[in-house]
């Protein structure tokens, strides 16, 4: 893609993806790696509040439980979500990366994985459906590239800033599409995480602006005569 700026952060994190859907497969581990390596918010739960939840009580775990939100954003359901998620991640990553250089990337890729986890916990905590993939924290990818490279931004409405307005309207129509499409794969065997996904793009909307201006991007080096 030769019109994308360059991203090691990006590239390191498609490669990290890949590589980890490779090794499932080629094993013929992927599903104990989603069992082992998925966030189950009942999981969570017990390890908070003591064993209330529905999950095997002397199931032998490998994985702590407070490492589940990291490697469950590395686990995809199959070749297509992994594709589609890695897609989105090549365009938008290094978009953002640019933007935001690389340290403030890979804290906002962090804090959507960590926003996803904690939003999924929030709305199910007995959930015992595992939750994979790198979809939230590519949520908060998404929320700062419609902020920070929109064309047309709202204007401000009476007191309230044109800032504040943008954040509300890109959440409103992002929590609505997530509902929407939950709705159209309700009674199929397609199980997304929306809340996941809210929760993600939650974090890119708080922390894109406050990690765009901190950043100072550096100039190139020139030679006083």
């Amino acid at each position: 893609m030769p019109n994308l700026p360059r991203g090691a952060a990006t590239n390191a994190l498609v490669i990290a993806n890949v590589l980890v859907w490779l090794a499932g497969f080629l094993t013929g581990w992927t599903e104990r790696f989603q069992v082992e390596g998925g966030f189950w918010a009942a999981r969570l739960s017990d390890s908070l509040h003591g064993h209330t939840s529905a999950l095997p009580l002397d199931y032998p775990w490998v994985v702590p439980v407070w490492l589940t939100p990291v490697t469950s954003a590395f686990l995809h359901a199959g070749l297509l979500h992994l594709a589609m998620n890695m897609l989105v991640l090549v365009v938008v990553g290094r978009m953002i990366e640019a933007a935001l250089g690389t340290g403030r990337f890979v804290l906002l890729y962090a804090s959507g994985i960590v926003g996803a986890a904690a939003m999924h916990y929030a709305v199910d905590p007995l959930s015992t459906t595992p939750v994979v993939g790198a979809s939230g924290a590519i949520s908060a990818l998404l929320a700062a590239y419609f902020l920070l490279f929109a064309r047309r931004k709202p204007k401000a409405i009476g007191p309230v800033p044109g800032l504040v307005v943008h954040i509300a309207w890109l959440a409103a129509a992002w929590i609505g599409i997530n509902l929407l499409s939950q709705l159209a794969f309700a009674g199929t065997a397609l199980g997304i995480a929306i809340w996941a996904h809210i929760g993600g793009f939650a974090a890119g909307l708080a922390l894109a602006v406050p990690l765009a201006q901190s950043h100072r991007p550096r100039r190139p080096r020139r030679d006083i005569p």
